[in-house]
């Protein structure tokens, strides 16, 4: 048998047939045709419904998809048209340097890549997958697709292609910190956290970060027991090695966060994102993770000895343990019924 195909660090297969949904599940409401407009720096502005972007020449392409909250899925089989063939028919000026992709979504959600990155990465606009049109709640009728790049830069219910002179971050990059490169071989997750020290040396004493974000927290080895983070936005927050015990995390939103090694005996993360978060070597006796979302997060590294505590008292229910890897739940099943 062949050698499975290398993964960039930190990620891990999500659960065969299984796509998990991160974010909205709908675009928003409209009325008429689905239109796809390519703008900007151009000479000759197009607009493009559904049927005629299905007349163009087409492109049936096996993507891996890597998703920032560290769950991937392999050789994903995508088909549309090349974002080079829709650029090249509105003739881009000597001014654009960047390629911004816009949303028909609630929230305004949108991307921005380097011009000639995307040209390079083979980016496509998507209609199909698995020979199938795309689903509404995946990015259908039609979604970008940018292979080599973590995938929100995917974005879903592409209405607008802008090339611009200057760029223009994202929802994404801009609204929530991700790295607005997004590189998973680089592991271009987020960007740098924006709370100065004096600030942060606060919030540690006065434990409590309720309702906060605080976006690549470093607390790394602080004692927090007790600590009040309920519905906090703590993405990439480094809680390594930190006394967590009877903290509330209810609510929050931890995706990516890193909990090896931390006691966090009777903490509580009722319906909390905990999409990629580390708990490696993290004490989670008596701890409770109902309703909180799964997907991409370790409990368990193969080939390493450390491995998070649970026992009987460690309150997780199967639709949240559903959402593991398998390897995971059946760590995480085995370690709460053999302690």
């Amino acid at each position: 048998m062949p050698d499975a195909p290398p993964l960039p660090p930190g990620q891990q297969l999500a659960a065969p047939g299984k796509w998990p949904l991160v974010g909205e599940r709908s675009p928003a409401q409209h009325d008429g045709d689905w239109t796809v407009t390519v703008s900007g720096c151009v000479a000759t502005p197009r607009v493009y419904d559904l049927a005629a972007l299905r007349r163009l020449r087409w492109h049936r392409r096996p993507v891996d998809i890597h998703c920032v909250t560290r769950w991937s899925k392999l050789a994903v089989d995508f088909a549309g048209v090349e974002l080079a063939d829709l650029l090249a028919a509105a003739e881009p000026t000597s001014l654009a340097r960047f390629v911004s992709f816009v949303a028909r979504s609630d929230r305004g959600h949108s991307t921005s890549l380097v011009l000639s990155d995307a040209l390079d990465l083979g980016a496509f606009v998507a209609l199909e997958v698995e020979n199938r049109p795309l689903p509404v709640e995946h990015g259908g009728p039609v979604r970008l697709v940018v292979p080599g790049r973590y995938f929100y830069k995917s974005l879903k219910w592409l209405q607008r292609i802008e090339l611009l002179a200057a760029d223009r971050l994202g929802y994404w990059e801009g609204e929530a910190g991700y790295h607005n490169v997004a590189d998973p071989w680089r592991e271009e997750r987020y960007i740098a956290a924006d709370v100065s020290r004096h600030e942060m040396r606060r919030l540690l004493a006065a434990r409590s970060f309720a309702g906060l974000n605080l976006l690549s927290l470093q607390a790394r080895g602080h004692d927090l027991t007790g600590l009040d983070a309920r519905g906090a936005v703590l993405r990439n927050a480094d809680f390594r090695e930190c006394v967590l015990a009877r903290a509330s995390f209810d609510g929050a939103n931890l995706a990516n966060a890193h909990f090896a090694g931390a006691e966090l005996r009777g903490a509580t993360f009722a319906a909390a994102d905990l999409e990629g978060a580390d708990f490696s070597a993290a004490d989670l006796n008596g701890a409770d993770l109902r309703g909180a979302s799964l997907f991409g997060a370790t409990f368990t590294v193969a080939g390493e000895p450390r491995a998070a505590r649970l026992d009987i008292g460690t309150r997780i229910d199967e639709a949240s343990l559903a959402q593991l890897a398998p390897p995971q739940a059946d760590f995480v099943r085995r370690a709460r019924h053999t302690c």
